[in-house]
């Protein structure tokens, strides 16, 4: 397969990079700072340097072009405000999608959170609110879209060493952790598995192993 990552120098998108290299697949990943190229190809991806908050649609739509699945693994992450949740959690999912549509690749996997689509706790964080609103509207987006579209929702991301094992439904799951070895790993299991597709899946750890747990979905 070729794919594309958008986000590619994060830390979930440099594992399911290293994992679709191995196997054989073509990854090209998406990166605004062209400093992180060399980490892009430590893991066997090719850098395209393209930054989602200031691209064209047509500029995007080249970068794409001709892959059979597209991953949004971006995001402002820890540090940012109110404005860039909605400018890459939001915007940037948004103009990727429509750089799908336009180049004509249909499968569409798009990494959101747990809590997206709901308002709020009184109380929360602005930030975080703002963060959970952007991931909710990016994800209506989307679904309103002709795409094999997929939403995966991890739950809180740890950097522990992977089970290969994980809860994976369309359901809500509640609170709970989940290895980002492991989230690149289901990753890389949906992308196999194109019969799965037009839903939203929360992701925890778990018992079952990660093959087993996507071919029950489809």
């Amino acid at each position: 397969m070729d794919i594309v990552i958008a986000g590619g120098h994060g830390q979930i998108a440099l594992r399911l990079a290293r994992l679709l290299s191995a196997r054989g697949d073509v990854v090209r990943s998406l990166i605004r700072n062209p400093d992180h190229a060399a980490d892009i190809r430590d893991v066997g991806a090719g850098p395209v340097v393209c930054d989602l908050e200031r691209s064209t649609p047509e500029e995007v739509t080249g970068h794409v072009s001709g892959a059979d699945a597209v991953v949004f693994a971006a995001g402002a992450g820890p540090g940012s405000g109110v404005v860039r949740k909605d400018t890459v959690d939001r915007g940037a999912s948004v103009l990727l999608a429509d750089a799908a549509e336009r180049a004509g690749v249909r499968r569409f996997l798009q990494i959101s959170a747990m809590g997206a689509g709901r308002p709020p706790r009184p109380g929360t964080d602005e930030v975080w609110a703002a963060y959970v609103r952007a991931k909710g509207e990016a994800e209506d987006d989307l679904r309103a879209r002709d795409l094999d579209w997929l939403i995966l929702r991890p739950g809180r991301l740890t950097d522990d060493p992977g089970t290969g094992r994980v809860r994976l439904a369309a359901e809500e799951l509640g609170r709970g952790d989940i290895t980002r070895d492991d989230t690149a790993a289901v990753l890389a299991e949906l992308l196999s598995n194109p019969r799965v597709n037009r839903t939203t899946l929360e992701l925890l750890n778990g018992d079952t192993p990660v093959g087993d747990a996507v071919a029950a979905l489809a």
